[in-house]
């Protein structure tokens, strides 16, 4: 396929090298020259802009910061869906508010193009190894034209329903995801405190009902779990910015719907008072230094 690609950073970048691995022919655009030069080393091309990497593809794929840049880049007479041409498919893997993509997905509609909002789970290792969890919003047909595409990128693919339930079903796995790494990390700081050896708490949680991925997968403490950040002083591998993001788009959506979300937005408020600290760029799991310095330990 004549794939563009808008954002390759950290995530994208990834995602686009397996799309050229797997044959495609993929045009790319970032506002980063070193991504873009590592994509065009693998064998991508370079487009001058937005509207370029669009013009004349079968599929655009988006991986943008937040909500505003998919307006700049979707919307408007430079916006890739005027660029498009007829029976392209878009696909925005950015995690953005619902609001957003159910309006951008509803000016494609309009346009006569295909639209999902499609964002991704599993981190800088799942986009490098094609491992990604996909949750996707959109059409039955335009989901059936994307989902080869997406199995390039990804493992687990799945179709959450229509615009917008993508990033529903996003926000509300992280808002998960945050809450129950803080519940992990306070049970190791108080484990600590108790003179519980942490190989034991993990060895009994593990096979008993505390049993989540924040723990079996991500244990925020060193040696039970070799891969996770932990073990790597919490070099990133889902930053703390990144999650507290998710946590306020959670809590946009909950007050938006009208649902309460007291532990999302309890989780929220920890997150950001450790990326006020200085911790934005580190490891989300590293949040456990901040509850060891609450309890009174270095």
């Amino acid at each position: 396929m004549q794939i563009g690609f808008i954002g390759v950073g950290n995530m994208g970048g990834p995602m686009a090298q397996n799309l050229l691995r797997a044959g495609h022919k993929v045009t790319v655009y970032d506002l980063a020259p070193a991504a873009v030069a590592a994509l065009v080393a693998a064998g991508g091309v370079k487009a001058a802009s937005p509207a370029a990497a669009a013009a004349a593809r079968d599929v655009v794929v988006t991986m943008l910061p937040a909500g505003r840049q998919v307006r700049e880049i979707y919307l408007g007479p430079k916006g890739i869906l005027a660029a498009a041409a007829a029976g392209t498919l878009f696909i925005d893997c950015s995690t953005i508010d619902v609001a957003t993509a159910r309006e951008v997905a509803a000016a494609a509609d309009a346009a006569g193009l295909a639209m999902l909002d499609a964002p991704v789970s599993g981190g800088v290792g799942g986009a490098s190894a094609g491992t990604l969890t996909f949750m996707v919003g959109g059409s039955d047909a335009a989901f059936a034209r994307a989902q080869a595409l997406l199995e390039t990128m990804g493992k687990t693919i799945v179709h959450a329903g229509g615009a917008g339930n993508g990033q529903a079903a996003k926000i509300c796995n992280n808002m998960v995801l945050g809450v129950s790494m803080i519940a992990v990390c306070e049970a190791f700081v108080l484990a600590e405190k108790l003179g519980l050896d942490h190989q034991k708490l993990f060895d009994i949680s593990a096979k008993s009902s505390g049993q989540c991925w924040s723990l079996t997968s991500y244990c925020p403490v060193p040696g039970p779990v070799p891969a996770s950040p932990a073990n790597r002083d919490y070099q990133a591998g889902f930053a703390v910015a990144m999650m507290l993001k998710d946590l306020r788009l959670a809590q946009e959506a909950a007050k938006t719907a009208g649902a309460a979300a007291p532990m999302g937005a309890e989780a929220a408020a920890l997150y950001a008072a450790f990326a006020e600290a200085g911790n934005a760029p580190r490891d989300f799991s590293a949040i456990i230094t901040m509850i060891r310095e609450r309890s009174g330990q270095a």
